[in-house]
């Protein structure tokens, strides 16, 4: 269909909303043109020089009061190799060190969503993170190979291909160490990766068949190789193809060896299970070469249709609506299928779903997770941010916890999550502190131009306006100066709270639907 999304539903959609001087440049080129050029985006990190800068403070006591900090520290320490993070495990190294890479990988996130010109693909990365979720904020070992993570697995693949990512995720010390893997072995196979491998990660829950099926043969379309989904025996035997992966940990190899301390990748010839396999109907026979068995494994689950079915539907949650339509999600298996070996395959599965009639339907059908709503705040505000332990402690609060959630689900897609009482609370409270600078991460650029409107009500109007994109309905105008005790006509100019209440009037706007959704 013709692409004619208006610039700022497109911003509001596949980006973190619009700013002034974006918008202007979309309007400029054409939507279609911005769009393709999101699709494509440069490679290197165009936030690299703001994230170096940055700073949080880091302070907490030691035993040793020469040990004790006290100090600033730049968020520039994640573009460190991972052996470099790993020396932080030390027993010797404090636990306020480990704890702070995940701190800071937040903080570099809050910054990208704001300033990065390529905002579908920090958009992506924060798909990518929740799909294939981690916590480290609940175990030390992950947050230390959280930057690493997110640097050389996360963002590197975001939109590129699927079955590459999935390997570089089995790979990554942060998975292999959150679900187990590292410690699987032959005749003792960990099944938690390979359980969350088959239900999270590619075919989904819809396509676990054993409460109808408990022998693979039974499944429908086994017998001819290509089975409509996976049981319990599937996992069993995936673990087994999967031990002997593992990461640099120090581990003990036998014979008195041991591996390096990198928390890089390998594989432990040693470890692994080398005896006969089957997985989704496909017979694996014994002692294939090095992680044969494993690739094997990722390129069935990659490749099978039911993984296209529940990682599009997914997708299209995310961009489309919670209950996108059966034809969208067609057109993106359909893309993503055709496009399996291609490099950019997820590129091209997004680009499928946003030329869909369902997308262009799709103005405020999705309500904005927190860090949604930050940062659209913060780019409408011109707010340059500063990242602070408050800011991201209020963040942590507000049901989002990034890097930080327990489960292996991730976090809710749904709107019903994001809207409970409790999170509206949190919600408001978020947009209050950020207008009013309450954690010192920056201040509403925007306030003194609506500071210095003549009236109340005109004031509202350009706060409306720069949020919106539209002149504020008779009634909310009524209802903002109602909730801020003005009166109408006052004179605001002269006021010496003007900029105060200027800012409150930009959180104000915030709380109104059309803000909260995109």
């Amino acid at each position: 269909m013709a692409f004619d999304l208006d610039p700022r539903v497109a911003l509001n959609k596949l980006a973190f909303g619009p700013t002034e001087a974006e918008l202007g440049e979309v309007r400029k080129s054409g939507t279609e043109a911005w769009f393709m050029r999101q699709l494509k985006p440069e490679e290197g990190d165009d936030c690299a020089a703001r994230i170096k800068a940055a700073k949080i403070h880091l302070k907490y006591t030691a035993k040793n009061p020469d040990a004790e900090v006290d100090e600033d520290r730049s968020l520039g320490v994640i573009d460190q190799p991972i052996e470099e993070h790993w020396k932080l495990l030390d027993k010797s190294v404090p636990n306020q060190e480990r704890m702070f890479l995940r701190t800071a990988v937040l903080g570099a996130t809050l910054i990208r969503t704001v300033h990065s010109r390529w905002q579908l693909r920090e958009l992506l990365v924060d798909f990518w993170h929740n799909h294939f979720n981690v916590n480290a904020a609940g175990d030390a070992t992950v947050a230390v190979a959280l930057p690493s993570y997110d640097r050389d697995v996360i963002r590197a693949h975001a939109l590129g291909n699927f079955r590459e990512m999935l390997e570089s995720v089995a790979k990554s010390a942060a998975m292999q160490v959150y679900l187990n893997n590292r410690s699987s072995r032959g005749g003792a196979a960990n099944e938690n990766y390979a359980r969350e491998l088959f239900e999270l990660h590619t075919l989904g829950r819809p396509a676990y068949l054993n409460a109808l099926y408990n022998k693979w043969r039974d499944v429908p379309g086994a017998a001819q190789g290509k089975p409509q989904g996976y049981i319990d025996q599937d996992v069993y035997e995936a673990a087994r193809a999967f031990t002997g992966w593992t990461i640099e940990d120090g581990t003990g190899i036998g014979a008195g060896r041991r591996l390096p301390t990198t928390g890089k990748f390998t594989y432990v010839e040693t470890f692994h299970d080398n005896y006969q396999k089957r997985v989704l109907a496909a017979e694996f026979d014994p002692y294939q070469s090095p992680m044969a068995d494993g690739n094997k494994v990722l390129d069935l689950v990659a490749d099978h249709p039911a993984t296209a079915q529940y990682v599009c539907g997914k997708l299209c949650t995310r961009l489309v609506s919670d209950t996108p339509d059966k034809a969208v999600i067609a057109a993106a298996v359909k893309a993503w299928t055709d496009n399996r070996r291609k490099p950019d395959q997820i590129a091209r599965t997004v680009e499928a779903i946003v030329r869909s009639d369902a997308f262009h339907r799709s103005a405020g059908s999705k309500i904005k997770r927190p860090l949604e709503l930050y940062a659209s705040f913060a780019r409408a505000a011109g707010i340059d941010v500063v990242p602070t332990a408050a800011l991201m402690g209020t963040l942590d609060g507000s049901g989002q916890r990034l890097f930080g959630w327990g489960p292996p689900t991730g976090h809710p897609d749904e709107s019903d999550y994001w809207l409970a009482s409790s999170m509206m609370r949190a919600r408001w409270g978020l947009l209050f502190g950020l207008s009013d600078d309450a954690w010192k991460a920056g201040a509403p650029a925007v306030a003194s131009a609506i500071a210095d409107r003549p009236t109340p009500e005109a004031a509202v109007a350009v706060a409306h306006q720069r949020l919106l994109g539209s002149a504020p309905p008779p009634q909310v105008t009524a209802a903002i100066l109602g909730g801020m005790g003005l009166k109408p006509g006052i004179a605001l100019e002269t006021r010496k709270d003007a900029v105060p209440l200027a800012r409150r009037m930009l959180a104000y706007c915030a709380m109104s639907p059309a803000f909260q959704t995109r």
